[in-house]
Order: C-alpha cells, then sequence, then structure tokens
C-alpha cells in the first residue's frame, strides 16, 4: 500500500512516516506540508491512500480531498485530525474522504483501519460519529431486522463479501438489501449509511 502523509507539522509527517514503514504492507512514498502538495504529490506518485489532515496553511485538507477525489477517485483518503466537530466531519465526508480518524489513535490501529480503507470499506471514528444529531427514531421502522442487520455490518466496516459470509447470504443478496436499504433512508452511499448508523447508536 503506497501512502501520502499531509500534515502541515514536519514532525508528525516524519514520526508517522517511520511507524508506518515499519509495516510490512506499507510504504510512505511521499509527505506533503498543505493541500496544494498533497494534490501535487498525488498527480506525481499517485497514492493508494492519503493520510489527510484538516487544518494546513495555502489550502486545506477537505479543499484537498474535494480536488483529489475529483481527479482520481480511485485515491482514498483518510482524514486524519484533532477536529471532532461535527461541521469539519460532514464537510471532509462530502468532499469524498472515505475515512476519519482523530490523532490520538494508537499507530498498530491506524494501520489496520488504513488497511481496512484500502480494502475498500469505510473507516470512521465512533467516538467522533456519537457527536453528530441524533436521527428520527422513526426512520428505523422502515427497515427489516434484516436490514438493520446489514446497516450495522456496514457501519463496522465490513465488506459486502464480509457481510454475506456473517449472515449467511450471497454477496449479490448483500448488494441488493444496501440499494433498498439506501432507497429507504434517502441515504447517497455506504459512508453516509455508516454515519447514520452510529448516530442512532
Amino acid at each position: 500500500m503506497k501512502i501520502l502523509i499531509a500534515d502541515d507539522d514536519p514532525l508528525v509527517c516524519q514520526s508517522l512516516q517511520v511507524l508506518l514503514s515499519r509495516e510490512k504492507d506499507m510504504e510512505v512514498i511521499a509527505t506533503a506540508h498543505n493541500g496544494a502538495e498533497a494534490i501535487a504529490s498525488c498527480q506525481s506518485t499517485l497514492p493508494d491512500v492519503v493520510l489527510m489532515d484538516i487544518q494546513m496553511p495555502v489550502m486545506n485538507g477537505i479543499q484537498a480531498t474535494r480536488q483529489i477525489k475529483q481527479d482520481w477517485p480511485e485515491v482514498r483518503v483518510m482524514m486524519l485530525t484533532t477536529f471532532q466537530d461535527e461541521q469539519n466531519i460532514r464537510l471532509a465526508i462530502s468532499a469524498g474522504a472515505e475515512g476519519y480518524l482523530i490523532k490520538s489513535i494508537e499507530v498498530s490501529s491506524m494501520a489496520q483501519q488504513l488497511r481496512t480503507l484500502f480494502s475498500g470499506s469505510t473507516v470512521l471514528d465512533a467516538d467522533v460519529l456519537r457527536r453528530l444529531t441524533q436521527p428520527e427514531k422513526d426512520e428505523l421502522k422502515k427497515l427489516t431486522p434484516r436490514e438493520k442487520d446489514i446497516v450495522e455490518l456496514v457501519a463496522q466496516g465490513l465488506s459486502n463479501r464480509e457481510i454475506a459470509e456473517e449472515l449467511f447470504i450471497s454477496e449479490g443478496t448483500v448488494r441488493n438489501n444496501v440499494s433498498v436499504i439506501l432507497e429507504k433512508l434517502q441515504i447517497r452511499d455506504r459512508t453516509q449509511l455508516a454515519i447514520y448508523y452510529w448516530r442512532k447508536s
């Protein structure tokens, strides 16, 4: 997994580079100190995952994420920040970030979350998500028990294949159920579905 680290604190970049490089399946291929540098690095290195801070000079992480996802939609973006407020969470996800972690996370846990993100799943810090406003309880009545089970597993970051194995159903059935759930709840994608789950938990 090729990783780009974008953070305006050189010490943070250096520390993460050293620690993540110890993981056998990870390589930090570049660092950037603002959003504009992150975009330029994506163009020259095309990383698999970007670890993106929010508050940076020149261009912040949310602006950079939006541009990166527009130009290189296959690049996965993990926000890594000290900000836990609802506005930044919503803005980051709206910009296209597939993950949102707080900098206090242990590096071993971060490495595992990066693997989860790289595999195609959404990674959202539960403590952060609980800060979001609770949705209307009546919305939950739209879901069948099986659909509620699937929502819970999506929120845990499981892929369709993993959900299928967990519930002993086909991957196609999971895919169809997820589409029905999104339609019922008028939710755009799996990331928003995960947020929905954590809001009501």
